[in-house]
């Protein structure tokens, strides 16, 4: 082999342990010796609550473990059986005094990022286990595959009375890649739930898998993937990810604009906004140590 002497170095890209380490409060992360990587909402180790810095973490955390050489694939799911069911009202409370500012880099550049490195800049397979119920389910949805828990109830809440906002911050290219357009439609308009059957039969999600067997499942999937020549894997995520690149090229960045027009127009808040808990009726499923931190 020649000896080569260049002039510059690699730029150092920080470890996985350095990435854990970055994200804990946001992602709760293991890696298998393999390079699958399981990546776990939390909000203090319990039910994920919706925060603004949770929405900048999320377009990070799959720029830096998507691109990252020594990951495999990853494992995106979330804390018991809340999915995203409530804002954290102080969190979003900047909202109210700085609106415009917030909007633009909270909502409309962290959002969009939140979707597009997912899509754009992650390398690996991906797997969305969809674990609880709520909105922001395109999370999980827009992996390269889903599965879901049994016994979840799912919905897209901005039309809902007392939201009242233009679902257009990725759950519409969601819905309409992956639904029927005459569901799509409805359940984006409507805000009507969705059960786990209903999401399998809409083509949501690949497969729905009694709680308790969930991970399990999970981690066999991984295993036919990385059973696979590392290569080939990785570059048929390439192409089978195609349609969600041109659907993110086509859609998301006018459809969040008009989002954020309707929410001007409005004058609606985030930190005002219904609570999904007491909407999906889960207020007595909640861990009573958690009670307290959300709404």
């Amino acid at each position: 082999m020649t000896n080569r002497v260049t002039n510059t170095n690699y730029v150092k890209w920080p470890t996985f342990e350095e990435i854990k380490d970055m994200f804990q409060e946001h992602f709760i992360m293991d890696r298998r010796e393999d390079g699958v990587v399981t990546v776990r909402m939390h909000c203090k180790g319990g039910p994920l609550i919706w925060s603004m810095e949770l929405h900048d973490a999320i377009g990070k955390m799959w720029r830096l473990l998507g691109t990252d050489r020594d990951t495999e694939m990853i494992i995106f799911t979330g804390t018991g059986n809340i999915w995203v069911s409530d804002f954290e009202a102080a969190s979003w409370a900047p909202e109210g005094d700085h609106a415009g500012e917030t909007r633009y880099n909270h909502m409309f550049v962290d959002g969009r990022r939140m979707i597009i490195t997912m899509i754009q800049d992650t390398e690996v397979p991906t797997l969305g286990v969809l674990s609880g119920s709520g909105g922001h389910t395109e999370l999980a949805c827009m992996c390269d595959f889903c599965i879901a828990a049994d016994d979840i109830t799912i919905l897209d809440p901005h039309m809902l009375p007392g939201i009242n906002n233009v679902p257009g911050d990725g759950i519409q290219s969601c819905f309409m890649e992956l639904m029927p357009t005459r569901q799509a439609v409805w359940y984006l308009m409507t805000g009507d739930k969705i059960t786990a059957q209903q999401a399998l039969q809409y083509g949501l999600v690949s497969e729905i898998v009694p709680r308790e067997k969930l991970m399990d499942r999970a981690y066999e999937i991984a295993d036919i993937l990385m059973a696979q020549n590392r290569i080939a894997r990785r570059l048929a995520t390439q192409v089978v990810r195609r349609p969600w690149k041109k659907r993110i090229v086509d859609d998301l960045d006018c459809a969040f604009g008009t989002e954020m027009f309707g929410m001007f127009c409005a004058d609606e808040l985030h930190s005002d906004l219904l609570s999904m808990i007491d909407y999906l009726g889960m207020r007595d499923k909640i861990e009573p140590s958690f009670v307290g931190k959300i709404r």
